[in-house]
Parts: structure tokens; C-alpha cells; sequence
């Protein structure tokens, strides 16, 4: 599979990044390990979690971690072969302490990650969402200091809006400290608020776009159609609130996401992955799988 560069990086990126929100539950321990050993062997170098990530049983402030234990398992003997990024800033804990970007948090965040991650550093840190209640020179402070320290090699940002985004870079330059080498925003075909200002901005400063919900929870795989009942082993049926609903308004919009592939002889699933790819400074889609046939049939579709 051909790699991408990050701009100002020296990280070279696969145009699909296994995302790991999944393990735990619905997939458990031993077929996530599978799943990832089978991602870098078949030239998906690109690894995402956060410190949130524990499957669907996911609920607001539980303790998360179990992705990062199960991907620190899997990457045994393998951490060479791959670009690994985690996140930091959604609440994982019953107190105030345990959520946001504060200096405090994230530094304590960063130790437990690799701990978890049985790793010395990660490649990529995120930001996983602005902290509006911290000043931002501080949490930009303990981010380059755990660069500093060896425990990232760069970071980046998710969840985002242009003008927090546009405050961030400002902040950057005005103490001289690295800019964040990435973003992290949800982006689909069906979903494409981001192109108004966020996509211009990234083009401008050249920072990579790294998008999820790709595929709307299955929705932009073809599995659903109007008038038939999901699958049962759909997210749809397993996790609705992590879906769109299924409704005429959306399968029109489908229809059209259908044309538009069909005058490109492309399949849904390959025109919403390389629908996104197509676009400058979008160099890889962060895609979950419940899978290996589901891994290869995506692999397949960029290919």
C-alpha cells in the first residue's frame, strides 16, 4: 500500500488508520490483537486509540483505557512496524481532574497511555477536544514538553472548529512553540460541514487531515436499504446512538452519493474513501472494523 508522508513530519502514514474505539467490545481481546497483527502485515502501518476507547460499553466518565491495553498487547515485538497515535481530554473519571486539557491532566494522561500502550512513546498525541475552561498556552506547554521528553514524537488536535483551530496556531507562534501536525475531524460524504472553513485552513497551513466516521457507521458501505431492516450485526442494530437514522432524507442523500460514484465507475465504498483521499491534505481515513474480511475489503477499496 502506498504511504503519505505528514507534512513536516518524518512520519509515513498508510491511506487507511485502523481505529480501535471498537476493542473491547464489540470485538474482543483476542480477535483486536489478530485484527492489528493483520493490518500491518498487509501494509496498514497507521494505529489509532485514545484513552477513552473501551468499546460500546463506553459510557460519560468511565475509565477507559481498554483499547490502549489491548493495542499495547498487540504491539509486542511489532512497535517498529507502526505509526501509533493516541488522545487525550474526554472524561475518564468521576472529578474535574479527570477530563480537559490542563497541564496537570495531560502530562498524567501521557504516562498512563504508554503504560497502557506497554510503549516508550507515541508517535502522534491528540488533543481530542478543546478545552475552553484552560487557557491554551497551557495545555500547548504540556504538549511540547512531552515532546521534549521523548513520550511523543508530535502532536495534533481532533474536534476542532476553524476559529479554535486559527487561535491554537496563533498561540503557537507567538511563544515559538511546534504546531500541532495534524487534525482530527469527523468528515464523510454525508457529512461535510468542515469543507465550508476547516479544509481550507488545514490546505493553507498545511496540516494533515486525518478524518473519521468516514463511513457513517456502515452507512456509505451499501449495507442499508430503504425499506429493509439492518443487519443484525450492524451498528445500527448494535450501537444506534453512534449512527444516523435511517431515514428518507438520508437514503436520498445516498442516492445521489451513489450517482455521482457510478459517473466515476466507482462502488460506494470506494468513492466514500477515495472521495476523501482525492482531496489535498487528506492523507489517511481512520476506519474501524469488527473483521479481517471487512479490513481487506477496505484495503481493496483504496487500492
Amino acid at each position: 500500500m502506498k504511504m503519505n508522508l505528514l507534512p513536516k513530519t518524518e512520519l509515513k502514514v498508510s491511506p487507511l488508520c485502523l481505529g480501535t474505539m471498537t476493542f473491547g467490545t464489540p470485538v474482543g481481546e483476542a480477535e483486536s490483537i489478530k485484527i492489528t497483527h493483520w493490518a500491518l502485515e498487509h501494509g496498514v502501518n497507521f494505529l489509532d486509540t485514545a484513552n477513552m476507547y473501551e468499546g460500546y460499553k463506553r459510557f460519560l466518565g468511565s475509565p477507559g483505557g481498554v483499547a490502549e491495553e489491548i493495542l499495547g498487547k498487540a504491539l509486542k515485538g511489532k512497535r517498529e512496524q507502526a505509526v501509533v497515535a493516541t488522545k487525550v481530554g474526554m472524561k475518564i473519571g468521576p472529578t474535574d481532574g479527570d477530563q480537559g486539557l490542563s497541564y496537570a491532566h495531560v502530562l498524567r494522561e501521557i504516562d498512563r497511555s504508554l503504560k497502557r500502550l506497554e510503549c516508550d512513546y507515541v508517535d502522534i498525541y491528540y488533543m481530542h477536544k478543546a478545552d475552553p475552561s484552560i487557557p491554551l498556552d497551557e495545555s500547548i506547554r504540556a504538549f511540547n514538553e512531552i515532546i521534549d521528553a521523548g513520550k511523543a514524537r508530535y502532536w495534533a488536535i481532533s474536534n476542532f472548529n476553524a476559529e479554535q483551530i486559527a487561535s491554537l496556531l496563533k498561540t503557537c507562534d507567538d511563544n515559538g512553540w511546534r504546531r500541532p501536525i495534524a487534525l482530527q475531524p469527523a468528515y464523510s460524504l454525508l457529512k461535510r460541514d468542515i469543507e465550508a472553513e476547516i479544509l481550507p485552513l488545514c490546505q493553507r497551513e498545511n496540516i494533515a487531515v486525518l478524518p473519521y466516521q468516514v463511513l457513517q457507521g456502515g452507512v456509505l458501505t451499501d449495507k442499508y436499504q430503504r425499506g429493509a431492516a439492518a443487519p443484525a450485526d450492524s451498528r445500527q442494530v448494535e450501537k444506534p446512538e453512534w449512527t444516523m437514522p435511517l431515514n428518507d432524507e438520508l437514503f436520498e442523500k445516498l442516492e445521489q452519493i451513489k450517482a455521482d460514484a457510478a459517473k466515476k465507475g466507482r462502488s460506494l465504498l470506494q468513492h466514500a474513501l477515495q472521495g476523501l483521499l482525492d482531496q489535498p491534505n487528506i492523507l489517511s481515513l481512520v476506519i474501524g472494523v469488527k473483521s479481517i474480511p471487512q479490513l481487506e475489503t477496505l484495503i481493496k477499496a483504496v487500492e
